[in-house]
């Protein structure tokens, strides 16, 4: 089965999956925002990585910042009806000239919807200014007040914008904010496997809709817990449940008639930036781990040492440029609403390979350009949106799992 041979088929049920995404946004809170990795090989399309706090925007099309900027607005006016004010909490990549630039473009879509913008945190203070690749961003001085509330300039903002995802922890000063997206879904706590999970029934409830199975729409995995790939019987257990895995997905891919051997990605459960990422054809593969690649999947950024292992179904990219340099979707969503996207390209990765690495770049394309348009409006824009339906399932469960625990204090 081929997924593009059932566009027809998908816009058929367009009305009937709009009423049924209202119905269901309706029941969670949408995160503001987000973005996700999504793979199509054809005959499977899915979201292999969800961010809440994405970094990215300025890869975006400007041209889409008119709509962006709209969905913000109107998600801001309704959850936070009195916001005059946004203020960003960003990471601390002083360095990093395309991460300091993505909060340039989130800044602003916030003052094209027509709402004061700041920017700064207690780790940036100091510097007036970080230097993007438009320009110098301006920050402001932040400071915590007697009751332990941040402010800046000695007020407090109506909203608290975070784009830092909290590997380290939660931030003194944010707890008891005004804030989105939620603390509690900081990588500290949230996991990868959590996302599938919460996303798992979204999935299979439209499928039902469309007349699919929803093993298309969604990578299979597993969570191996509490591996430790220094000693030995750590490695064999792991490589063990590896083959098993791979001989499930085998099995499939028999059945379904897919001539190609099934890979899978080892990752952190826990984590951001593409780090600790291993593409496996073998649980042999980790028995014969140099020290080097053992260290790249135990530690994760700012050297976290990794706790679970995520093993995940490898999804090979069918797409690629005319020049034959193989790409993957990133769909940029605000308010729920697959808004913006593009093309993350790397002609020195296999169609099964992590993208994700120096040696990639981004493209745009407008749509009247763009090869893979009517992809992108129907089965990208379609487990994008579902993704973040289940995020924001994913924070209530979270709050709800809060809110239990201080009951029974």
């Amino acid at each position: 089965m081929n997924l593009r041979d059932h566009n027809r088929m998908l816009e058929g049920k367009r009305e009937e999956i709009t009423a049924w995404m209202k119905a269901k946004r309706n029941e969670v809170a949408i995160p503001i925002y987000g973005s996700v990795d999504v793979r199509d090989a054809g005959w499977k399309i899915g979201v292999v990585d969800a961010n809440h706090f994405p970094a990215g925007f300025n890869n975006v099309s400007k041209e889409n910042l008119a709509e962006l900027s709209l969905l913000f607005k109107e998600h801001v006016h309704r959850s936070h009806p009195n916001c005059r004010w946004v203020h960003i909490y960003p990471e601390s990549h002083t360095r990093n000239q395309g991460y300091v630039e993505n909060i340039s473009s989130i800044k602003a879509m916030i003052e094209e919807a027509g709402f004061l913008c700041t920017v700064g945190s207690p780790d940036l203070n100091g510097l007036h200014a970080m230097s993007g690749l438009s320009g110098p961003l301006v920050l402001e001085e932040v400071e915590l007040n007697d009751n332990d509330e941040l402010t800046v300039g000695g007020k407090i903002p109506d909203l608290m914008l975070l784009n830092n995802d909290l590997t380290d922890g939660e931030i003194p000063g944010i707890q008891n904010a005004n804030i989105t997206p939620p603390p509690h879904m900081g990588w500290f706590r949230r996991r990868k496997s959590h996302h599938y999970e919460a996303l798992r029934p979204y999935i299979n409830e439209i499928s039902i809709m469309i007349g699919i199975d929803p093993w298309h729409l969604m990578p299979d995995y597993f969570v191996s817990e509490n591996k430790c790939l220094t000693e030995e019987a750590c490695r064999v257990k792991l490589a063990q449940e590896i083959d098993g895995f791979l001989d499930q997905l085998r099995q499939k891919y028999l059945t379904l008639g897919i001539e190609r051997e099934p890979t899978v990605v080892m990752k952190n459960d826990s984590g951001t930036y593409g780090l600790g990422v291993m593409m496996l054809t073998s649980g042999s593969q980790i028995l014969n781990l140099s020290n080097r690649k053992a260290n790249k999947l135990r530690y994760a950024k700012g050297g976290a040492e990794v706790e679970n292992f995520l093993i995940q179904e490898g999804i090979p990219t069918a797409l690629a440029t005319d020049a034959g340099e193989t790409l993957e979707p990133v769909v940029y969503l605000v308010d729920g609403e697959a808004a913006s996207w593009f093309y993350r390209i790397n002609g020195k990765k296999s169609d099964m390979d992590n993208l994700n690495s120096p040696s990639a770049r981004f493209e745009n394309y407008e749509d009247s350009e763009n090869p893979y348009i009517e992809q992108a409006h129907g089965w990208h824009a379609l487990v994008a949106e579902l993704s973040m339906i289940a995020m924001g399932a994913e924070a209530e469960a979270w709050q709800a799992c809060d809110e239990g625990l201080n009951t029974t204090k």
